[in-house]
């Protein structure tokens, strides 16, 4: 190393690696000769400090030393002045990547001549080089008390094998080893700190070599050691009580303490991990009370609530009756969220101030695979919802102040996988501003950023900065380009992660990010907004972690730990200008940082290392030497929260006080509070969509195609009122007032008088199957009725359980907790329920037997059939089970079902009319049951449809949903005696039935020739593409006439294969019969028909008895018709194409009846 210097210079070289002391061998070396000749002074040289990183032979150095002359200054050697900044001492240029900094530096920087140093100290802990986790507390508010745990952790066995405690009580200038006050032997894994009172402690041992827990009442001073019989995993503290704590053991059990921890008593067993919760203040009862998830013997979970010390089995309640699946218990604030396990689709309840648990009411087709609760802490639930058709993505959804309906906020929000595996969600919360949020949606196969300032309600893309770090413009124009932030939390709690925002200095956003079309995670920079992210300016070029200090009155910045460093910047003026700081004489890899843990003091606490393989070093900080003075009224300033020039922001104008950007006084106090917040008139974007309605593209809210503005809740009783939405809600904690207020407010109306309608008849659980206990022939069930439209409470109930007993009820209320019944014998057993009252009744029936698990089961079967004629029912079955399956067909009211082992039926309708058939599927331990309702006609006439093909990106193949679907293309036709029937799978069609009136069968004739003429009037208006529909916002569906050709068919099931072959072969018979028939004239038409159709029989019955039947049905049918031609066309002079044309033609209609 060589340096020019001034006589009389010292030097000061350190070595990270090298042993102490480092030996110095000075040389004067000749000058080059250009430097010799210059007349110009070197600029004042204060201090030079050095580092080596690795050691050089002496041949390379002394070869360095010859090129002296040739030296140009690097980046490894740091030169710091204590006034102003010296130029290169070589005298030559500095490379553009050299003096990058030092311009910026120099022009942001504060160039006062008297610029403050920072005061550092630096601790090692010596002896802890290979321990490889760290855990660092500030005891508390005004406390002088530091604790660090460091351990070693094996990977290998999965355990701590090394650790040690070290206490500061100077702010970290000095640290002391604990280790012999609570044992030279012992091994600690962690350090716990009473949340409610920082002077209490408790250290975990590590349970492979004891299980003891350390007690301190004095910020670790002296330590009390207690043995317990079990291990624990996990400790939470009480709310508000500071001696009360829960622990969770290895074997999956709960045991709470009342002392800190010195006696512990069992709770519950069999608790899932990290699914217990202390009770909420003014929320529950008893202050002592549990909230926990458990295991029954059976293998179930159930939510279950006791005391802590008084949790015996007659004590416990179970707020939910009946099961709840495995880790969905969330007990949070005002709310209480439970998932019940039900077959094929999560259904999730939830409960509002410890009220009963309703059902969430999600959008009907969302479907979702999975729900995670973001947030609950402003009146309202932000859930994320991943439907069935996404992957990597969440839809947000936002509740009303109950958390049961839920509506579309942003849909596609990007997740990021964590170091653990885990999902997290991109969307952040911004601090001190209510109602602003951030967050990356993946559009067209981009992930772009978007903020909103009214919860969701509104999303607009960010404006890029105008100009770069060197001023240059940036040409970046919405929405092709914009302003892009990665919003991942760091899952490191002491380094500040991506975005970073403080409740006690809002409006500043300081993020990492990107400038483009989409988010990139390269060539990215540091960006900062000083007005909620209205505009924003880049402030490094590099990724940095950035702290508030000060309460937010001024910024520090560091490099990532990746980059060792020795430099730390801060800023007074909100990003604008960046002061650097030196805090360390050898580069440091942080690993961490302690901000404002003081409170009251101005100190950090930064920890890392010199090198991967040097001890851990602890260097406090006090900053408070930048600070000339404390704030007075003088150096604050009013700001205005707008949203890129709107002043009402959530229904308020919000002026906030903020200290003067560049004034270096420490307010040492909050004073970042909203001055004044006037109220605003209310206008259309302070109101949401409500449940059931979606915002079109002219900005309004009208109902989705699934849902009935129409139905009043069976809760509504004569004589009350209700809330007749108008398709709007405001958004929560919106603080607007009149304005169109009233206009989009729900209308209080007066419940109308109507019949029972939607009677459902269901068991507690969901299941059809009662629980039955081995040691006693008794099967206990708890039903439930639902009433969706009606008069409840007057409203009469009658109840048969099948067995003999039946009860009857005055009205509804009677049954909201549920009806018990206990059954002495197996069997099958038909429950019915009807609800009557003066101006109609309803009625339902639910079927219970011992069953065998099934996943799934579909009901196929016609929906409209002739009458008289004989109709095949099928059911399809999921998963397909070796084991011997049992189908229980209930066809219109009969009593007792038909039971087979075969998946089809055939079954002959005698009346016109509307009949339900059910099937039920028995496997195993459990039942599964699907309905249909057919349409029995004298005749009727049907048309095929198709749909345009965006229909199949948004079809779940479920049938509710394709329920939904027939009634909106029914009513598009605008025609009363239409059934349209969506069929099950992709792409999507449906078939439409034109039927006569109830009192049009006898003129049959008349009324075949109407349905002919709305037949052709809906063909016409298909083929000229004039019915279509919205599904949603801006995807319209177009409904076409499916025109039927000579075409093969070809069906993928295959169930279905054998058929199509027999439909094969029936062509190539169809067709020999034809030639035979034309040669031989009329000879033998009738007997050859018959003399086929026994073969068939008897070849096909062997296989598939039932499709044989059916072909032979279809082939007697053809015959017959191939025998009324004949004769009909007595002249046999015409040609063979002719013959053959209406050959097709009896095809055609045998085939389309096929279908």
């Amino acid at each position: 190393l060589a340096a020019l210097s001034p006589r009389c210079a010292e030097a000061v070289i350190t070595c990270a690696s090298c042993p102490s002391p480092i030996q110095l061998r000075v040389e004067e070396l000749r000058l080059d000769a250009r430097l010799a000749e210059s007349t110009e002074e070197p600029g004042p040289l204060r201090q030079i400090r050095v580092e080596f990183q690795d050691q050089e032979d002496k041949a390379l150095r002394r070869e360095k030393r010859s090129e002296f002359a040739d030296l140009s200054w690097s980046g490894g050697l740091d030169f710091s002045a204590s006034e102003g900044r010296g130029a290169p001492l070589d005298g030559r240029k500095q490379s553009k990547s050299d003096l990058r900094w030092n311009n910026r530096d120099e022009g942001k920087g504060n160039n006062r001549q008297d610029e403050p140093k920072l005061s550092s100290s630096t601790f090692p802990l010596t002896g802890d080089s290979a321990h490889n986790h760290a855990v660092v507390y500030w005891s508390g508010q005004n406390s002088s008390v530091i604790l660090i745990l460091t351990k070693l952790y094996d990977f290998h066995i999965g355990s701590v094998t090394e650790s040690t405690l070290w206490r500061s009580t100077d702010y970290g200038s000095t640290y002391e080893r604990m280790n012999d006050k609570v044992g030279s032997k012992t091994v600690l894994s962690y350090l716990y700190v009473c949340p409610t009172n920082k002077r209490k402690i408790m250290v975990l041992t590590d349970p492979e070599f004891e299980s003891s827990i350390l007690i301190s009442s004095d910020e670790g001073a002296s330590f009390q050691k207690y043995r317990l019989t079990f291990y624990v995993l996990s400790l939470l503290f009480h709310h508000t009580k500071e001696d009360w704590a829960l622990a969770y053991s290895h074997d999956q059990k709960l045991y709470s303490s009342v002392d800190f921890g010195r006696k512990w008593q069992l709770v519950h067993e069999h608790v899932t991990p990290s699914r217990f919760y202390w009770s909420v203040l003014g929320l529950d009862k008893e202050s002592d009370l549990v909230h926990m998830e458990a295991h029954t013997p059976d293998g179930n979970v159930q939510y279950v609530t006791c005391r802590a010390l008084l949790c015996s089995e007659p004590n416990r309640e179970y707020p939910f009756p009946g099961y709840v699946d495995i880790n969905s218990l969330i007990v949070q604030d005002d709310y209480i969220f439970i998932q019940v396990p039900t077959s094929g689709r999560a259904t999730y309840y939830v409960s509002y101030k410890r009220e009963q648990f309703i059902q969430i009411k999600l959008p009907k087709y969302s479907l979702p695979k999975d729900l995670h609760i973001v947030s609950t802490d402003e009146k309202q639930v932000f859930a994320a919802v991943q439907e069935w058709n996404q992957n990597d993505t969440y839809n947000l959804y936002l509740s009303d102040t109950r958390g049961i309906y839920f509506t579309l906020a942003l849909e596609n929000v990007k997740t990021t996988r964590g170091l653990g595996g885990n999902q997290n969600l991109d969307l952040y919360e911004v601090a001190g501003i209510k109602g602003m949020l951030i967050a990356n949606k993946r559009q067209d196969n981009q992930v772009k950023t978007c903020i909103t300032y009214n919860k969701g309600r509104d999303w607009r893309l960010l404006q890029a900065p105008s100009s770069d770090l060197d001023g240059n413009d940036i040409h970046c124009i919405l929405p092709f380009c914009s302003l892009h932030l990665q919003l991942q939390m760091s899952e490191n709690p002491y380094l500040s992660g991506a975005i970073s925002t403080k409740s006690s200095a809002p409006g500043i956003i300081v993020a990492t990010g990107n400038i483009g079309p989409e988010l990139s995670y390269n060539n990215v920079g540091m960006f900062i907004s000083s007005d909620a992210g209205n505009s924003w300016r880049q402030i490094f070029e590099e990724e940095h972690n950035v702290w508030f200090l000060d309460k937010g009155g001024a910024l520090v910045a560091v490099k990532q730990p990746t980059v060792p460093t020795r430099n730390l910047w801060i800023s007074f003026d909100e990003g604008r200008q960046w002061t650097q700081h030196s805090f360390s004489s050898v580069p440091l890899f942080v690993d961490g940082v302690l901000v404002d843990a003081g409170a009251d003091n101005q100190i950090m606490t930064f920890f890392g290392h010199f090198s991967h393989r040097s001890e851990w070093q602890l260097i406090k900080i006090d900053y408070k030497s930048i600070f000339s003075r404390k704030c007075t009224e003088e150096d604050y300033q009013t700001w205005h929260l707008h949203n890129q020039g709107e002043p009402c922001v959530m229904g308020q104008k919000q002026i906030y006080m903020k200290r003067r950007p560049g004034n270096y006084c420490m307010l040492g106090k909050d004073y970042s509070r909203i001055l004044s917040a006037e109220s605003c008139i209310c206008r259309a974007h302070d109101f949401e969509c409500d449940y059931g309605y979606e915002r079109r593209g002219d900005g309004n809210c009208r109902p989705a195609f699934w849902f009935n503005p129409s139905t009043v809740s069976g809760s509504c009783s004569h004589g009350q009122n209700y809330l007749n939405s108008t398709g709007y809600r405001k958004v929560v904690l919106n603080n607007c007032t009149k304005g169109v207020k009233e206009m989009y407010t729900a209308r209080k109306q007066q419940c109308p008088n109507r019949s029972p309608k939607g009677l459902q008849l269901t068991t507690k659980d969901g299941k059809l199957l009662p629980p039955w206990a081995p040691t006693s022939p008794l099967w206990s069930i708890w039903t439930r009725l639902v009433v969706l439209e009606g008069d409840s409470l007057r409203t009469n109930i009658q109840l048969d359980f099948g067995d003999g007993t039946a009860v009857s009820y005055s009205n509804l209320s009677w049954t909201e907790e549920g009806i018990k019944h206990v059954y002495k014998a197996a069997g099958i057993f038909r429950v019915s329920a009807l609800a009557e009252n003066t101006l109609g009744y309803d009625s339902t029936t639910l079927y219970l037997h011992v069953t065998c698990p099934v996943e799934h089961v579909q009901l196929l079967a016609p929906f409209v059939v002739i009458k008289n004629k004989e109709v095949n029912i099928s059911a399809v079955v999921l998963p397909s089970h070796s084991r011997t399956v049992t189908y229980f067909w209930w066809l219109g009211n009969n009593s007792e079902p038909v039971i087979s082992l075969d998946g089809s039926i055939s079954h002959t309708f005698s009346s016109e009319g509307m009949h339900s058939v059910t099937v039920q599927v028995a496997a195993g331990n459990s039942i599964l049951q699907d309905t249909r309702t057919i349409a029995v006609k004298e005749f009727f006439k049907s048309l095929l449809l198709s749909f345009s093909p965006n229909l199949d990106e948004f079809n779940p193949d479920i049938p509710e949903w394709r329920h939904d679907v027939s009634r909106v293309i029914k009513k598009s036709l605008l025609q009363e005696q239409l059934l349209v029937a969506v069929f099950p799978g992709v792409p999507s069609a449906a078939e439409l039935f034109l039927l006569p009136c109830k009192n049009q069968s006898e003129n049959r004739k008349k009324t075949e020739d109407e349905l002919e003429k709305a037949s052709d009037i809906i063909i016409s208006a298909l083929n000229q593409n004039l019915v279509e529909f919205e599904l949603k916002p801006g995807v319209r569906v177009i409904v076409y006439n499916t025109q039927l050709t000579l075409a093969p068919l070809v069906d993928s099931s295959p169930r279905h294969s054998s058929s199509a072959m027999l439909m094969l072969l029936s062509v190539v018979f169809l067709g020999l019969a034809v030639f035979l028939i034309y040669k031989f004239k009329r000879l033998w038409p009738s007997f050859l028909c018959r003399r086929h159709m026994r073969r068939s029989v008897i070849k096909t019955q062997r296989k598939r008895p039932l499709n044989a039947l059916i072909f032979t049905r279809r082939a007697a049918r053809c015959c017959y018709l191939l025998n009324k031609l004949l004769i009909l066309e007595m002249n046999l002079s015409k040609s063979a194409r002719e013959m053959g044309r209406k050959l097709s033609l009896i095809m055609n209609m045998d085939f389309s009846s096929l279908l």
